[in-house]
């Protein structure tokens, strides 16, 4: 990607401000703790609660991006990062997986060793209802409907945001703790959150898409869900 093509955008710090609100205080507050009581008491059950808990945020998050940031300025996804991207990084991909892997696993064991555990009530509940559909579910939303919508929202927007007023490393490290804190209440899992956001802006950085973020968002999270039912 050209990066002198991100030295300008149309959004302000109203934009900038209104989304991290939207995020921080609807989402977090109204969404993870109100909504997903109600799906809850409803399935009586973490896995499916927790999945269309999740899938609720994606719809707030994308409807909030789009009126917001997109619609008045009249602009389309491609300015938060959902165009093609070179085939020259189509072999860059696996690598950058590889690395997210052997990153997080390093810091899984880090973390264990210090008495700390990435599960969450989620994983716990997949565990305990193993079967066909509940893996289904799994995958479709760690693997699928989670690494759309935070690549769009995180990288897309926050990442490119940053990146055009601080540059690069500040847009790194700054989106990554912005990502890292959106997945509170799971302490326990946030040092992942951090070195994956790290990757997928690095991704995003190099390639100008979106696109390979989510690819390596997806997979990662569907050999997550895999190991989470078979260890």
């Amino acid at each position: 990607m050209d990066i002198s093509g991100w030295k300008q955008d149309k959004w302000t710090w109203k934009e900038f401000t209104l989304l991290l609100s939207l995020e921080f205080i609807f989402v977090i507050v109204v969404v993870k703790y109100g909504v997903q009581s109600l799906y809850q008491t409803w399935f009586n059950n973490t896995l499916y609660s927790g999945t269309l808990t999740g899938l609720t945020i994606a719809i707030v998050l994308m409807l909030g991006l789009y009126f917001i940031a997109l619609r008045p300025q009249k602009l389309s996804w491609g300015e938060v990062g959902i165009r093609r991207f070179p085939a020259q990084y189509w072999w860059k991909i696996p690598i950058w997986l590889l690395i997210t892997i052997v990153l997080s696993v390093a810091l899984i064991v880090l973390t264990s060793a210090l008495g700390n555990s990435v599960d969450n009530s989620k994983t716990e509940s997949l565990q305990q209802n193993i079967n066909l559909f509940t893996i289904l579910i799994g995958i479709i939303s760690a693997g699928v409907v989670s690494p759309i919508y935070e690549e769009i929202f995180y990288r897309g927007f926050i990442y490119r945001w940053i990146r055009v007023r601080l540059g690069m490393k500040w847009g790194i490290l700054l989106s990554s703790l912005i990502f890292t804190v959106a997945h509170f209440p799971t302490l326990n899992a946030m040092p992942v959150n951090f070195i994956t956001g790290v990757m997928f802006a690095w991704a995003y950085e190099k390639t100008g898409s979106v696109i390979p973020a989510m690819i390596i968002h997806g997979v990662f999270n569907t050999i997550a869900v895999l190991l989470t039912v078979t260890g």
